[in-house]
């Protein structure tokens, strides 16, 4: 049995998610879940998937998509590195840090951090460090990891990663009106961003929040 990319890995966790709500999901459930919008290389990942024995055969059926009754054991071994990662089924990609009104400082070189389940959210999942005090009234402060699923769009109310037109990126939570977007600060000491539908990409919703306390 050939070893599963890191995207199929990605993609059956997310077929587990369902399952475990009692749910098939359509193609393009799936491709929404994971924030995809290329059908294209998401069909290729189910053969894969299909092929390995994970997901049952379609036989050009309309269904949805569903996991092999039976599905073979899952190691760390089945998860090849790729350019020097080593990512395990418990662990998602430290992207790097996000402040407010500052663009995402980018590690050079991902790295794994551990995340439990019940933190990550039903799609394709990375994290970021937290960087400064514009969240601290709902919890997020300096330091913390915060859980990111990647997604294209947001509800109301939802903090996100925003990404702005001037390539600033921030972290805040996200209030859509007709003809502009407020983005909200969790700290009475910032002011909201306003901006335009046309200026923005959302990048992620949070979905789970992680910190560590050191001794004083």
């Amino acid at each position: 049995m050939e070893a599963l990319t890191p995207h199929q890995r990605r993609v059956l966790e997310a077929l587990q998610r369902f399952a475990a709500e009692g749910h098939a999901p359509s193609l393009e459930e799936l491709a929404q879940a994971l924030g995809l919008r290329s059908r294209g290389s998401l069909h290729k990942h189910i053969r894969a998937l299909e092929a390995a024995g994970y997901v049952q055969p379609a036989r050009g059926r309309h269904r949805g998509i569903r996991l092999a009754n039976e599905l073979p054991a899952l190691t760390d071994t089945q998860y090849p590195a790729t350019d020097g990662d080593t990512w395990t089924p418990n662990t998602l990609p430290l992207l790097g840090r996000i402040a407010a009104g500052q663009p995402i400082d980018a590690l050079a070189h991902p790295e794994p951090v551990e995340v439990p389940a019940h933190l990550r959210g039903r799609g394709e999942c990375y994290v970021l460090k937290v960087k400064g005090d514009s969240m601290q009234d709902v919890g997020i402060l300096d330091g913390d990891w915060v859980v990111i699923e990647s997604r294209s769009e947001a509800r109301n109310g939802e903090i996100v990663v925003a990404l702005i037109d001037n390539g600033v990126a921030t972290l805040k939570r996200i209030e859509q009106k007709p003809g502009r977007v407020l983005l909200h600060a969790e700290n009475p000491a910032y002011t909201p961003l306003f901006v335009t539908p046309d200026q923005l990409r959302i990048q992620g919703v949070l979905v789970g929040q992680m910190r560590r306390y050191r001794p004083v």
